[in-house]
């Protein structure tokens, strides 16, 4: 890098005039790279919702009972943590193209393998191939928000792209009673798994690295790896040291891929702990919402799938406007002079209020008091979503960010295959859901608790 830096002369760089005329912008395709995870997110969250909404109809049909419902979603945890363990390390390894075209190949079969099953064994199958697919999204799309995004943008950019879980969790109970009434339930499955294989003709065709991509200058692509903006001449330097050092490159030869970094030594950070505490408070009331929301209503309230769908869709449409609303918060804080530290946790804390009202939930005898409540606390979860998989980019370099971020959702999703079972067999035995509503409403505040003892000065990890 000094030998490049040295050979860069003043007549190289921009006049005074040009400085003060220009800025050079970050590359406006990265916005089209975010629609991409957005689309691919929204797909993920169809195909793993569709059993939590066709489930009281399938219980009469194929026969479960709760406590075998319990484990045909753990069937879908375990894989998914088996997944995460992983995943993350070979999207480090294989990069975020080829990682994420492999994984939603896998979970687009097992979504329309769906259609083969006639048992609860069956779905069960169904849903653990289903789970290791899955587990590839949100590695693939934290990891290439940080490729493409400078931290400044990377919560909102993140909160864009996981409003695609609540646009599914919208979209699933409006579209799916319909596939299920015109092409039956298995065709509904089919259907879906489809779609995940249409999104992936255009991510193989538009996706690179910002490196490869011919959407990025090297102007851009240095202020990228900068990460805030400058002026172009503070930005000429760094652009000429990428271009000479690509000039000087044996393109014969591969570039050595960086060194594995274990979760051994990951294990070491305190950091680490902080987002996998959180992620194992915080996943099982998410897949809570996913699975038992539609039994929820039917059960107590009596309704049906076609009349609890535009309660489901409030719900979701709530939690939408938490993961863009909660990505977005923390950029006000940052913009009046506020820490990073200050900005991130302060919107953490927003959402622990918000989700607090969640434990009052089985008392409400009115389904919209309920929806309200739920809602609240949905928009909670996913605000707090959009800003802690933005804190593992903040706090880890981005060659481990998709490892850090496998590492803590397996974790989570083993936590949430233990409350899957608490559920079931509570459900099953007294047929209440006043212990799992109150869990969930005491999740984030603990969540919230871990975080900051464990990185009370934001600190990245020196890896």
């Amino acid at each position: 890098m000094s030998t490049a830096q040295a050979s860069i002369t003043a007549s190289d760089l921009p006049t005074d005039a040009a400085v003060a005329a220009a800025t050079v912008k970050l590359p406006a395709f990265r916005w089209t790279v975010c629609a991409l995870l957005f689309a691919a997110t929204t797909i993920n969250y169809m195909d793993r919702q569709i059993l939590g909404l066709l489930a009281p109809a399938l219980q009469k049909e194929i026969g479960w009972n709760e406590e075998q419902y319990g484990h045909i979603v753990v069937a879908f945890q375990a894989a998914y943590a088996i997944g995460l363990f992983c995943i993350g390390r070979l999207i480090d390894s294989l990069g975020t193209r080829k990682g994420y075209a492999w994984a939603i190949v896998v979970w687009s079969l097992a979504a329309a393998a769906h259609a083969l099953a006639r048992t609860a064994t069956g779905f069960g199958v169904a849903r653990f191939a289903l789970g290791l697919g899955e587990a590839g999204n949100f590695p693939s799309a934290i990891k290439t928000v940080a490729e493409w995004f400078p931290k400044r943008e990377r919560a909102f950019a993140t909160g864009l792209f996981n409003s695609g879980s609540n646009i599914g969790a919208i979209l699933a109970p409006l579209i799916v009673p319909f596939l299920a009434d015109f092409v039956g339930w298995r065709g509904a499955f089919v259907a879906m798994g489809a779609v995940g294989l249409i999104w992936l003709a255009f991510w193989l065709t538009l996706y690179r690295r910002p490196e490869d991509s011919p959407h990025v200058t090297p102007e851009q692509l240095a202020l990228l790896q900068e990460g805030e903006p400058q002026t172009v001449g503070q930005i000429a330097a760094t652009a000429a040291v990428v271009e000479t050092e690509a000039k000087t490159l044996d393109y014969a030869t591969p570039p050595t891929p960086p060194t594995p970094v274990s979760w051994g030594r990951l294990l070491k950070f305190p950091q680490s702990w902080g987002l996998i505490l959180q992620s194992m408070c915080v996943q099982p009331v998410w897949w809570f919402y996913l699975y038992w929301l539609p039994k929820f209503f039917n059960n107590r309230y009596g309704l049906a799938l076609n009349k609890s769908a535009g309660l489901l869709a409030i719900i979701y449409g709530l939690s939408l406007i938490g993961s863009v609303g909660g990505g977005w918060l923390p950029n006000v804080f940052l913009s009046r002079g506020y820490s990073l530290n200050f900005s991130r946790k302060a919107a953490l804390l927003l959402c622990v209020v918000l989700i607090l009202p969640m434990t009052l939930v089985i008392r409400v005898d009115n389904p919209w008091t309920a929806t309200v409540l739920i809602g609240f606390a949905a928009a909670a979860l996913q605000g707090w979503s959009a800003n802690t998989y933005t804190i593992t980019s903040d706090l880890f370099p981005k060659r481990v960010v998709a490892t850090m971020v496998g590492l803590g959702s397996a974790c989570g999703s083993i936590a949430a295959m233990v409350f899957a079972e608490v559920v079931g067999q509570t459900l099953q035995n007294t047929g209440s859901y006043a212990i799992p509503f109150l869990i969930a409403g005491l999740s984030l505040p603990a969540a919230w608790t871990f975080i900051h003892v464990f990185a009370p000065r934001y600190e990245p990890a020196e890896i």
